[in-house]
């Protein structure tokens, strides 16, 4: 299927209401979705499970859509490491005539999958870097655009970073004990999650941490997380001195702790021009102040109070574990306290 003649294809292509969402790569193409920017703000994914399927996509082929494609936006990214506050923050940049942020779309991931499935260097990367520039459309002139992706995403960092020299990007990460305990109070879902990113790193080469490949079976859904949450780490770790000014990182306690500060230093570090009431009114409006999965309104502490519960409930097993993995990170040089802060 090509793309409807209900509306141009240039005029299409300029307008952001038509999210980039997936690429085919058997059809070399990607599939649009009219999505306004109001429901951008209502699901916390760009993924089918909150968009809806029941809407029929625009179909246009690659080369098609790059050559309509308007010139990008300046694109900045938020990598991270899971369940650290990122779907809040890419959140808190949409801005109209400033800035927006996009959540995890998926079109990324299916370039991901593609290489998992054998897709070539030189054809996976042109796609990534189509894909990008898609997705880099403003909904209007002289916004920024800021990508969350999914943290599969992360082991195509150093190529997206080469593939844009003049973005910039945020490492973001939850502390150690505090991921595990957020894994681990998931119950299953979460366990089963650790397990399925833990076989995708493996896949990209990402776990090289002391542990023997015949011990992995051995290990604890917990174990396995914290495997995990290490192999990213250190990946962030060594990312920051070459990409130098371009990165910054930040520890999700930090930022819930000094939300103005944060935001205040990311826009700086992003070049974006949010005045200090554009802060004042992120800070104090919804966006800091409900579940950015669920929307459901956080009372006042409550956020410190579930990660605190969630703790105390598997404190044993989060103590073991946050213990075994500090002792393969000393023997590995990985620092719980990344380089190249946001602030402080």
């Amino acid at each position: 299927m090509t793309a409807s003649s209900s509306q141009p294809l240039n005029s299409l292509m300029v307008d952001a209401q038509w999210l980039a969402h997936r690429y085919d790569p058997g059809q070399d193409s990607f599939h649009f979705l009219q999505l306004p920017r109001a429901r951008h703000g209502e699901i916390p994914f760009l993924t089918d499970e909150y968009i809806g399927q029941a809407v029929k996509p625009r179909v246009i082929r690659r080369e098609e859509a790059i050559a309509a494609a308007p010139l990008p936006a300046p694109l900045h990214f938020i990598f991270h490491s899971a369940y650290c506050c990122s779907t809040l923050l890419a959140a808190a940049f949409d801005r109209p005539a400033i800035a927006m942020g996009l959540k995890e779309p998926v079109l990324l991931n299916d370039i991901v999958g593609w290489r998992h499935r054998g897709a070539k260097g030189p054809e996976a990367a042109r796609a990534l870097d189509h894909g990008l520039r898609l997705l880099a459309r403003p909904f209007s002139a002289g916004e920024a655009v800021v990508i969350k992706p999914s943290n599969l995403i992360n082991p195509l960092i150093p190529g997206i970073m080469a593939m844009w020299p003049s973005a910039r990007a945020l490492f973001l990460h939850a502390p150690l004990d505090a991921y595990l305990a957020s894994i681990a109070r998931k119950g299953m879902w979460g366990r089963l999650w650790v397990r399925d990113l833990f076989g995708k790193l493996l896949r990209e080469g990402m776990v090289d941490l002391g542990v023997a490949p015949s011990d992995y079976l051995g290990l604890t859904d917990i174990q396995i997380a914290a495997l995990g949450w290490l192999a990213q780490h250190a990946q962030f770790q060594a990312l920051t001195a070459p990409l130098g000014e371009r990165v910054r990182t930040l520890n999700s306690d930090a930022l819930i702790a000094r939300p103005g500060e944060s935001m205040t230093a990311l826009a700086r570090h992003f070049d974006i021009a949010f005045s200090d009431d554009d802060i004042a009114a992120i800070v104090a409006g919804p966006i800091f102040g409900r579940n950015a999965k669920t929307g459901a309104d956080f009372a006042p502490g409550q956020r410190e109070r579930a990660a605190s519960e969630g703790k105390a409930l598997h404190a044993e097993e989060v103590e073991k574990v946050a213990e075994w993995a500090m002792l393969i990170a000393r023997n590995n040089g990985i620092a719980m306290d990344l380089a190249r802060p946001l602030f402080g």
